[in-house]
């Protein structure tokens, strides 16, 4: 962009709009780009073209400062374990991060582009939110007792059903509800290390993945059974969560592209039809729960018709545990989730079979891959932290907590220096990815 400067101030003109540094550092040394030794404060207010009434250092200083009492004031209502205590606020500030105020969207990432592994093109963009990861997200925060963010994440929801009539749900939608994502390549950034493409948008909205229609009623779910709400679930509600459950019904032993969203090929996912159960189920939960006795039996005979279904053909006699697809042989990471919806109990002699398959088949080292099978960029070479932390969430529910202490003591070992953690790990040298 053009560039014109002041005594305190760089202004940046571009086509369609102005944005003004206003700073206290020296304006000759941002000019011309040079290092400076930092050896005092130095504060940079980068936004709208407008002057300053007071100084920029005086502004900083009031920023920084209300900025770290509302995150104190965020964090004392939170319901919090005396054990990871730093662990859990790092985890739920980085989670209400991405929530957009505005419509209760919640983004998957900040972030576009940055590689699952080193030259692999695994480059997307998550800048938008996914109603499965979202669902994850607002049913963290409510065991937190973050329940605003869980409320306007609904009001979001909500307005996507209403938008939906038939009761097709997109795997993902703008901060804004909006539907086109189309995935494009910048060719003018070379990207994370030079390792293009740089991708805006995510082309993952065109695809089907049955899952959603569970995640959005489980979310939903909890309007019905939360008392702590201030607009709590009714007939009505309950009505047009009927719609995405025909769907569920309709949808669950058919293909779809998974929630690890493969581009190249369908099958009929095993995770995408529990949760497809998990929504029927919770529908006969909330029928109950209202009085709708004919609507509960409904939903129940459904949701069991479709358990029954998923236990015939998901469970493999010949592996003696549960595969990652209908009528299929080979594992992936999502069968951890199994317990956490119900689908089986901690428990399950069938459920531990699968946990002590994918510890032998997907772990490396003390992490987890999503799965090993060749996809459409190849084999994948980086572990997946979530399906880690779902290994532990595993081993912790069948009673096997001293091993889930141990692995979850490790990951936490390896977070960054700002306590976070990425989507993928390099299982040979801990590098986040």
């Amino acid at each position: 962009p053009l560039r014109t400067s002041g005594s305190h101030h760089v202004r940046f003109v571009g086509s369609d709009q102005v944005i003004r540094l206003t700073t206290d550092a020296s304006i000759t040394a941002i000019l011309d780009e040079n290092f400076v030794l930092l050896d005092e404060p130095v504060t940079l207010l980068l936004g709208p073209d407008e002057s300053l009434q007071e100084s920029v250092g005086a502004i900083g200083r009031r920023f920084a400062e209300r900025t770290t009492a509302y995150w104190r004031h965020w964090v004392r209502a939170l319901a919090i374990p005396f054990e990871w205590q730093d662990v859990v606020i790092r985890s739920a500030i980085t989670l209400k991060l991405n929530a957009f105020e505005d419509t209760g969207a919640i983004v998957a990432a900040m972030t576009t582009s940055i590689p699952e592994a080193a030259g692999s093109q695994r480059n997307w963009d998550y800048r938008y939110c996914w109603i499965r990861d979202a669902y994850f997200v607002v049913d963290a925060l409510n065991r937190l007792g973050a329940t605003h963010t869980m409320e306007r994440y609904l009001t979001f929801m909500l307005n996507l059903i209403a938008a939906a009539p038939d009761g097709r749900l997109q795997p993902l939608y703008s901060v804004t509800g909006g539907t086109a994502l189309v995935e494009r390549e910048v060719p003018s950034l070379h990207g994370f290390r030079g390792m293009g493409p740089v991708r805006v948008g995510n082309d993952a909205f065109r695809q089907v993945q049955h899952d959603v229609y569970g995640s959005a009623i489980l979310a939903v779910t909890h309007a019905f059974f939360d008392q702590r709400l201030e607009h709590r679930g009714d007939a009505a509600l309950f009505a047009r969560l009927e719609v995405l459950g025909d769907r569920a019904a309709e949808c669950f032993d058919r293909p779809d592209a998974g929630l690890w969203e493969l581009r190249e090929r369908v099958s009929v996912h095993t995770f995408s039809s529990v949760m497809c159960w998990a929504g029927c189920d919770r529908l006969a939960r909330i029928a109950r729960h209202l009085g709708l006795w004919e609507r509960a039996e409904h939903w129940r005979a459904v949701s069991a018709r479709m358990h029954a279904e998923i236990l015939s053909r998901c469970w493999s006699d010949a592996r003696q545990c549960f595969v990652s697809t209908m009528d299929g042989t080979e594992l992936d990471a999502s069968l951890l989730r199994l317990h956490e919806v119900g689908f089986v109990a901690a428990t399950d002699w069938r459920f531990v079979r699968t946990v002590d398959a994918i510890g032998a088949e997907l772990k490396r080292g003390p992490y987890v891959y999503r799965y090993l099978t060749a996809d459409d960029f190849g084999e994948p070479e980086n572990a997946f932290l979530a399906c880690t932390f779902w290994y532990i969430n595993a081993l912790a529910a069948s009673g096997r907590d001293v091993e889930a202490r141990v692995l979850f003591d490790h990951v936490l070992s390896v977070r960054n220096p700002l306590g976070l953690l990425a989507e993928h790990i390099d299982p040979s040298t801990h590098e986040q990815w």
